[in-house]
């Protein structure tokens, strides 16, 4: 069978998962993305969810008033049951669907079944069977669940018969009593910051369709952003949950690696070495810092070695400060390499005057190459060019065309001369850039120490969203995950060709230009970052920043 057949026989069933009575007719769609009017694809603006008259208005109040912390309170307490919860994260993510094609393999029907059983052992034993019991949880599409296609974006995964096993990351919340219901779209290669393939299409970012959701993980962004379900889990490891986040105006965490069970992943087994170097890992993507702060303690509190060989066995503990501290802050300098778009600068500076005057320590980093996020991201691409296959090379084995941001080599290996020579042999190339890496962080470990700081402010991309197929070389989150710090993103502040009115061309052929217009009411970002293993000081200080920030 042909790939487009293979394909479009998917999508037919994926439609067939959404109940009839959740389905709107074309016309009405269109209504809801403000066809026709200067409002275009802002489904957030327009009110899309309420003005669609598919919700109860406690079904409103369900998906759009919660955390979902004071949920938990709610079903826990027996104010909601579970089945109502997931009733209404269904309901919203079906449409999320319609409007903004976020979703993959969707199992509505399992997850409500699930919840009434999750009632009656409530009932009949007055106690949740664990933290998360009843909460509608949603995944990215490379986590495995039994029963149910992995593809992460290549046709091919669809010849084959759906896995009969759970990823680690999945039998560990299942155990804690959530409800899975629905897993999300990602990029063909899970290597581009468009998550567009040739079975799901492409996904659309609720603020503005007409740009990224951002990748991997966007269509957990795109849907978290819509309230299609109050808590996501995404994987990172260039800044998969950092991009869709910062795109998307949701909050989002990279965990230090190994502390979140990562094991049992859908991935292409493309013809190369896995090697130790960069590694992956899994976080939650939210509405709130509180929430990213629950699932790593509900996460860590199951002890993740116990269902991943790879994962470490440090359970969550408390931070080392509180919610009155006054935070030592280095600000990350502007790379030349990688300018910022000016909203993104706006955004920066007013995060750092607001802390200062909120009476934290702000100290602006001096400019050194040596720590800078343009090295970060060469000693990335020297990584991922291990042994790795040209396009045309990919595109035969994987027997589909290629989409066009992995076309388009949105991800080059590097904008300048790499600090590792490609003419070596995989193993002299994985020695030297080991050694490259290890003098970068100690570079970084030296800085830390030299300021005495709690935590670094720092951009999470040159960017806000910019239109499908343009993000260009992710190196204020790639980085961090070369140092394997723990990284988190806040929503702060908005595009405004007001404020901002010139347009600026980008500085090179892989990044976009700023377009004030095509900007104009996007979410602007911070990014938060502390040491290795220090994820519980990193979440606390992100909740602090988040606070006073907005004072």
């Amino acid at each position: 069978m042909e790939w487009e057949d293979l394909a479009s026989r998917h999508r037919a069933k994926q439609q067939q998962a959404i109940p009839r009575e959740w389905l709107l007719p074309d016309n009405r769609l269109l209504e809801l993305r403000g066809t026709g009017t200067s409002q275009e694809g802002r489904l957030i603006a327009l009110d899309a969810a309420r003005k669609s008259s598919l919700f109860t208005q406690k079904e409103l109040e369900i998906t759009e008033n919660h955390t979902a912390r004071s949920l938990l309170g709610e079903i826990h307490s027996g104010n909601l049951t579970a089945e109502e919860v997931t009733i209404a994260f269904c309901k919203r993510a079906a449409l999320a669907q319609q409007l903004a094609s976020c979703l993959t393999e969707i199992f509505f029907d399992e997850g409500i079944k699930r919840s009434r059983q999750l009632d009656e052992h409530f009932k009949r034993t007055g106690t949740p069977v664990g933290p998360l019991h009843g909460l509608p949880i949603s995944l990215k599409d490379s986590f495995v669940i039994s029963g149910h296609y992995a593809t992460v974006g290549y046709v091919e995964f669809l010849r084959r018969p759906p896995p009969t096993s759970n990823s680690a990351m999945v039998d560990l919340l299942l155990d804690a009593g959530a409800v899975l219901f629905c897993k999300t779209n990602v990029p063909q290669t899970m290597m581009t910051a468009d998550s567009e393939n040739n079975i799901f299409g492409r996904t659309l970012n609720p603020h503005n369709t007409a740009l990224t959701a951002g990748g991997s993980t966007g269509g957990e962004g795109s849907l978290v952003a819509f309230r299609g379900s109050i808590l996501g889990v995404g994987t990172d490891i260039a800044g998969s949950v950092r991009i869709p986040s910062l795109c998307c105006g949701i909050y989002g965490f990279k965990p230090t690696a190994d502390r979140t069970p990562f094991g049992g992943q859908a991935y292409y087994p493309f013809p190369k070495l896995r090697l130790p170097g960069i590694t992956p890992v899994a976080g939650p993507m939210a509405n709130s810092v509180e929430d990213l702060s629950l699932f790593m303690e509900t996460a860590l509190g199951q002890r993740p070695w116990k269902y991943d060989a790879t994962a470490v066995d440090m359970p969550w503990r408390k931070p080392a400060y509180d919610r009155k501290k006054s935070l030592t802050v280095g600000i990350l300098p502007e790379d030349d390499e990688y300018r910022l778009h000016p909203p993104v600068r706006r955004a920066l500076e007013n995060a750092a005057s607001a802390l200062e005057a909120a009476g934290h320590k702000v100290i602006r980093l001096p400019s050194d190459p040596a720590r800078a996020a343009g090295q970060g991201a060469r000693l990335a691409f020297v990584y991922f060019g291990m042994g790795s296959a040209g396009l045309d090379a990919l595109s035969t084995e994987i027997g589909e065309p290629l989409v066009k941001s992995v076309k388009r080599g949105v991800h080059p290996f590097t904008k300048t001369k790499p600090p590792v020579s490609p003419e070596l042999d995989v193993a002299n190339q994985l020695s030297e850039f080991l050694a490259h890496r290890n003098s970068y962080a100690d570079t970084w470990r030296r800085t830390w120490k030299e300021y005495d700081l709690d935590i670094v402010l720092a951009p999470g991309a040159i960017s806000t969203a910019v239109p499908h197929d343009t993000y260009g070389v992710p190196a204020y989150t790639l980085m961090w995950n070369v140092l394997d710090y723990p990284a988190g993103i806040l929503p702060f502040g908005f595009a405004s060709k007001d404020k901002d009115p010139n347009f600026e061309k980008a500085t090179t052929e892989f990044d976009a230009d700023y377009d004030p217009e095509a900007s104009d009411g996007m979410p602007c970002a911070i990014q938060l970052v502390a040491p290795r293993f220090q994820d519980e000081e990193c979440l606390e200080a992100m909740a602090i920043v988040d606070r006073d920030i907005r004072r």
